[in-house]
Order: C-alpha cells, then structure tokens, then sequence
C-alpha cells in the first residue's frame, strides 16, 4: 500500500531536528530528512516506545529517542548503541506527485 504524505518536502516543516511526525493512512509515523534523503520509520523507540518524532537527528544521521537516547540508523533501522533494538521502516517516494511511503 502506497500512501501519499505530503506535496513537497517544504509542506512536512522540518526544523533544527530535521525529523517529523506525519500521519500516513490510519497510522502516525516519523520522517527524517537526512542531507537531500527522506526516510519513513516507526514513530515508537523499538526499547519503550518513546516518540522518536520529539527526538533529532545526530551529526552522523541517526535518529536519537528523547527518552533513554538510544540511537538508530534510520537507513538500516539498525540500533546504533548496541542494545540490539530494531527500527520499522519504510521506503519513501518522491517525485512530481508528491512524497508517498510505501507500507509492505
């Protein structure tokens, strides 16, 4: 299923943290915006659902959990702080249509 999130990288506001929460069909998820690339990901911390949509982005393009700063990779979803913690993500579309996240 293909759901449309946006018209533009513009209409999603990114600010200083470069992540926000966005609702795609019957669901809240996180957007990050890292250098030129979106990417689409759970917006519950895998470790205890914090809401990675109130965390940031790191110099090195991780998504930080406000709550116990746990770090994930957001192009891999991997858990970058070695607790073994996975990250749900999803592919994202751009182009002349709009910003769409593919949910499989």
């Amino acid at each position: 299923m293909t759901i449309k999130i946006a018209e533009s990288v513009a209409e999603l506001g990114f600010d200083q943290r470069r992540v926000v929460r966005v609702r795609a069909g019957d669901k809240y998820i996180s957007v990050a915006l890292v250098g030129e690339q979106l990417f689409a990901f759970a917006d519950k911390c895998p470790h205890a659902g914090g809401c990675l949509s109130a965390g940031w982005m790191d110099s090195l393009g991780n998504i930080v959990c406000p709550v116990h700063r746990y770090k994930f990779d957001v192009s891999n979803g991997r858990n970058t702080t070695g607790e073994g913690y996975h990250l749900k993500r999803w592919p994202v579309l751009e182009n002349e249509d709009g910003i769409f996240v593919i949910f499989n």
